[in-house]
């Protein structure tokens, strides 16, 4: 080989490369085109690789059908449920595209993190995409509880794997979710078991094939498996199967007591003396215990993605304290997932989406599963109306109510799940959950008063969720259709009496189904049970919002502080640290006791405080004592909240 012939050849080979780079660039440049409702051509497989899951690697090989020339491939921006262009991306490692066996450059969009573009080559008909999906390590540094550990991650442990598809797969652009098909397969560590609502195809040794789906349900169904396994039936001998799946870090963590399956047992006969019908061929109530992954809970159509501390289930007071967990999540089967707010429904896992009616879909489901907890057994009426006591007392301390109405919460939500708890009050965090439920409380006591207690949200219920029994092809509706719906149950001006509560900005709290339901909230130096348990599972930390004016960790780190309260005003701001009360030590017992003693004592609480490393006094003049919320009732009042409790009757069932 010459010179002059390898010369000529490097300049041939770079200006090949450039055009190759020059196609990749204006395709990454180009609008992308509406999604087409049509069947995708051929089927996607999947094979993910959880035998290193204990190491928190997850090993994936994908195949899509091509065709040669520029194809466009997605990665799930805003992953349904999360309600946030949140997908971890950042966690994908070491993508590598081939054809036929030889590596394909790709590249990424430049105007948007989650979308690829290859040019397929002339003899291809599929890509092979490999890649690492790698959990962090909470253990390492951020705790449990931050939402930079978010539950749309997947986790795993040493004994266990939770794992959500929607975060471990890639798919084609231009087409419906629903219009592609998929086939998986999972392999687990050997021994382990397994859950999901997924169906099997088959299985060999470790490796479980799955039957093809479509995209929209493949990833709409989490998995999880682990060495220590439960499995109940909640209801047997039905047409729609329901079982609680349980996989923790030890067998006495799994163990679920006979008195704990019969309430799961009676929440599934309650939900369909609610509903009147299921959406769901099968549900999978999956239930993750371990302290090693945050506790939260994740909808999906035909099963739930709960994880709770590892003492979920051996511990009454954790239980009873998270009782309305499995009740929310499951509810959302019918609520948010059958019928859903149409700015909620998208062709495809990378469109906007639209929250303005999260207080229906969030707000109305946690309304439900505190009725739930109750008409179930977990919580007894005091529980139920104590949990009320702190969620109302809480709203009705939320400053920022004063700037920000809960319309302007819902509207806002994919910024609030990972924004922090900081000035929670001020700022205003996810409030369409507790305030969502007053709201609903709301209505359904209005029902009743307007009708002489002959109707109920309970008919609203029926009538807006039980069509099309068994069908899980989601329906979507407008603030229009809920106002309709509300309507046909008791005629009302109900557009003016939500949209008071929406768009109310003020200093009180604008839902009053407490007091239509016979009872008032009030405060006394004396802790309810409920309190007690928080304070409890807080470990040492301490609530103030209702009397001096802030929340604390036992060590004394500020995480709140009530904007314009006494606290506040003597200086006190989020993120301090105290250091002593009133000359003393700081810890839980000492703030609470100079509380108390500054009832009879005109001088100020001292606090000594470090902030950004510099210390200093601040003089707290409060004399109100201690605050703790609790329900009475009013004499000479109908008990709605007793009546809306009280457990219902299921008659036929959905069929």
């Amino acid at each position: 080989m010459n010179k002059i012939f390898h010369s000529g050849f490097l300049v041939l080979a770079a200006g090949l490369i450039f055009l190759a780079s020059a196609r990749l660039h204006a395709a990454d440049a180009a609008p992308q085109s509406a999604p087409r409702d049509v069947p995708y051509p051929g089927m996607l497989t999947i094979r993910v690789d959880l035998t290193d899951a204990p190491n928190r690697i997850y090993r994936v090989h994908e195949t899509i059908p091509v065709k040669p020339g520029p194809f466009t491939f997605y990665y799930p921006q805003w992953p349904f449920p999360n309600h946030a262009p949140d997908g971890p991306i950042a966690n994908i490692a070491g993508l590598i595209v081939t054809a036929n066996g030889k590596r394909v450059p790709w590249r990424r969009d430049l105007r948007d993190m989650y979308t690829f573009h290859v040019d397929v080559p002339a003899d291809a008909g599929q890509l092979d995409l490999s890649f690492q999906y790698l959990q962090a390590e909470p253990d390492g540094g951020e705790p449990l509880e931050s939402s930079v550990w978010w539950a749309d991650s997947v986790w795993s442990t040493p004994n266990l794997v939770d794992v959500a598809f929607t975060q471990v797969s890639f798919y084609p652009a231009g087409y419906y979710t629903r219009d592609i098909q998929i086939q998986s397969t999972v392999t687990l560590p050997a021994g382990w078991k397994f859950a999901t609502a997924l169906e099997v195809a088959g299985q060999s040794g470790n490796a479980i094939r799955f039957k093809p789906i479509s995209f929209n349900n493949f990833i709409d169904s989490p998995l999880v498996a682990g060495k220590y396994f439960v499995r109940v039936d909640l209801a047997a001998g039905a047409k729609a199967p329901v079982h609680l799946d349980i996989v923790g870090d030890s067998a006495n963590a799994v163990h679920i007591n006979s008195k704990q399956t019969g309430e799961y047992r009676a929440l599934v006969k309650q939900l369909y003396a609610l509903f009147d019908s299921h959406h769901y061929d099968h549900y999978d109530l999956l239930l993750t215990v371990s302290d090693h992954v945050p506790p939260d809970g994740l909808e999906h159509h035909q099963s739930s993605d709960n994880r709770a501390s590892a003492d979920f289930l051996t511990d009454d007071d954790a239980f009873v304290h998270g009782a309305a967990l499995l009740p929310h999540e499951f509810t959302h089967s019918w609520n948010g997932k059958f019928r859903r707010p149409a700015g909620l429904w998208t062709p495809n896992f990378n469109m906007v989406e639209e929250d303005d009616l999260v207080w229906v879909y969030e707000g109305l489901t946690e309304y439900w599963s505190m009725v739930l907890s109750a008409r179930s057994g977990m919580w007894t009426p005091e529980q139920f109306r104590q949990s009320l006591a702190s969620i109302a007392a809480d709203m009705s301390h939320r400053t920022g109510r004063e700037w920000r109405s809960l319309q302007d919460v819902v509207d806002s939500e994919q910024l609030l799940y990972h924004n922090g708890s900081y000035w929670g009050n001020y700022r205003r965090a996810t409030d369409f959950y507790p305030e969502g439920a007053l709201l609903w409380l709301d209505v359904d006591t209005e029902i009743r008063q307007l009708s002489h207690d002959r109707h109920s949200l309970d008919d609203f219920a029926k009538a807006f969720y039980s069509m099309d029994n068994g069908s899980y092809v989601t329906k979507t509706y407008t603030f229009q259709d809920v106002v309709d719906a509300l309507n046909r149950v008791q005629p009302f001006d109900w557009t003016k009496f939500l949209r008071a509560r929406l768009d109310y900005t003020g200093p009180t709290l604008p839902e009053h189904g407490i007091q239509r339901g016979g009872w008032k909230l009030v405060y006394t130096d004396k802790p309810s049970e409920w309190s007690k348990v928080e304070a409890k599972l807080a470990g040492s930390a301490v609530d103030l919002e209702y009397s001096i004016g802030f929340s604390a960790s036992s060590g004394g780190a500020v995480h709140d502080v009530q904007w314009n309260g006494p606290a506040f005003k003597a200086g006190l701001v989020a993120g301090m640290t105290i250091v002593a009360v009133n000359g003393r030590g700081y810890s839980s017992d000492a703030i609470k006791a100079a509380i108390d003693a500054a009832r009879n004592n005109p001088d100020p609480i001292v606090l000594l405080v470090k902030h950004a490393g510099e210390f200093s006094t601040l003089k707290v003049d409060y004399h109100a004592g201690l605050k703790y919320p609790h329900l009475v009732r009013e004499h000479g009042t109908r008990d709605r909240i007793d009546d809306i409790i009280a457990a219902r009757n299921q008659g036929g069932g959905p069929g």
